[in-house]
């Protein structure tokens, strides 16, 4: 999940007052969430699809290693 602006985003519990946006990749196995990959950045819109890729791909990546 990519969040733009986490100001403007109903719950949004920031780990810093200095976020303004952010990205979020779980890892579920079986149904469950084991882990959450949260990154942060200080300029609103940061991320985009590259970045999305290349975290799901180091989440898949500690999946093998450590959930199969």
């Amino acid at each position: 999940m990519i969040v733009e602006v986490v100001d403007a985003f109903p719950g949004h519990i920031a780990c810093s007052s200095l976020s303004k946006s952010e990205i979020v990749v779980p890892l579920v196995t079986s149904g469950e969430t084991k882990l959450v990959l949260d990154v942060d950045s200080d300029r609103a819109g940061d991320f985009g699809a590259l970045d999305q890729q290349y975290l799901e791909q180091i989440v898949a990546l500690i999946k093998r290693q450590h959930f199969s």
